[in-house]
């Protein structure tokens, strides 16, 4: 009698189960790669010329001054909703993860992502670059490496050739403070794993500090870090040394969801692409994240950091 009502909850389970399956949905449930391969419409690729938006949401990663870009991004806002006709409200995300989460779940409309941070979300999440920084009047940047000034490291072949230094850098996930000067050491033949003791200090300003305190050998920045210091230390050229400089790193974009409609896409970037005749708002994205210009972008112009990235997760991998 007990098996025989066993295998009538049993199959009662099954019934429940195949029910629920039945119920959810085609979001919930499946890749929209897999679901475009299978011959049927994906629901995030279901956006259309017509579709409508009543809010745009616009993620930030803190800069240097996390505590000030919230009131730093008010005139950006004020002037998007004036030219896009909706409202535009910033938001400041904790990490790059909360930023590309929120691109995928169509929380966030619109984020300011570094090289790498877009490489990630562009296969995570599937957002689209619209435009990219342009800074010094070049759509591309350098990482620099940096030592004392007294330091007897004179070139990044001296780097690799001296084991067991200090290297202080921002953040594993920074395109210039780590992904291409670990790439450009390891392909130089230095073990990532052994040849030296990191010091990870969460931002480009504190890798300067880490050298002026005497607790690193050297630092990778974006070019040139040491000038956010220069306020509290006149002398921070002077005591620190630039001794060698990475391969051109494509400038910071700014990419939208990818399943919002074209007509939308072309909107925003044909907003952002005005303020270069706008003096004002070019002074803005200056003070947001250092911004003098704007250009349009492509996916294939980050083609160089997916390269970077794939040689530096076999680094990590040996």
């Amino acid at each position: 009698m007990k098996k025989t009502l066993l295998s009538i909850f049993m199959l009662m389970m099954l019934v429940a189960l195949a029910a629920c399956g039945a119920g959810t949905t085609d979001e919930e449930t499946t890749d929209p790669v897999e679901t475009e391969e299978a011959g049927e419409a994906a629901p995030e690729e279901t956006a259309t010329e017509g579709e409508e938006i009543t809010e745009i949401r616009m993620g930030f990663i803190p800069s240097q001054e996390a505590d000030k870009i919230a009131d730093t991004v008010k005139p950006l806002e004020e002037k998007l909703t004036e030219i896009l006709g909706v409202p535009v409200r910033a938001e400041v995300m904790i990490d790059f993860v909360g930023l590309v989460e929120g691109m995928r779940t169509g929380q966030i409309d619109i984020g300011f992502l570094n090289p790498f941070g877009f490489v990630q979300a562009e296969n995570r999440a599937n957002v689209e670059v619209l435009v990219k920084a342009i800074r010094r009047g070049e759509d591309s940047y350098v990482a620099q490496y940096v030592a004392p000034a007294d330091s007897e490291l004179e070139s990044i072949e001296d780097i690799v050739n001296t084991p067991g230094l200090v290297w202080a850098y921002a953040d594993t996930l920074s395109t210039s403070g780590y992904l291409f000067p670990a790439s450009q050491l390891a392909d130089m033949g230095a073990d990532l794993t052994t040849h030296f003791s990191p010091l990870v200090v969460g931002g480009h300003d504190n890798a300067i500090l880490a050298l002026i305190d005497g607790q690193a050998d050297f630092a990778t920045t974006f070019d040139d870090a040491r000038d956010v210091l220069e306020g509290d230390y006149p002398d921070v050229k002077e005591r620190l040394k630039v001794i060698g400089y990475t391969e051109p790193i494509p400038n910071d974009t700014l990419s939208v969801r990818g399943d919002m409609s074209d007509e939308w896409k072309q909107k925003i970037k044909e907003a952002f692409l005005a303020f270069n005749d706008d003096e004002e708002m070019i002074a803005v994205m200056n003070e947001v994240y250092t911004w003098d210009g704007i250009a349009e972008a492509a996916s294939a112009d980050y083609d160089v950091v997916r390269a970077v990235f794939e040689k530096f997760e076999e680094d990590l991998a040996n």
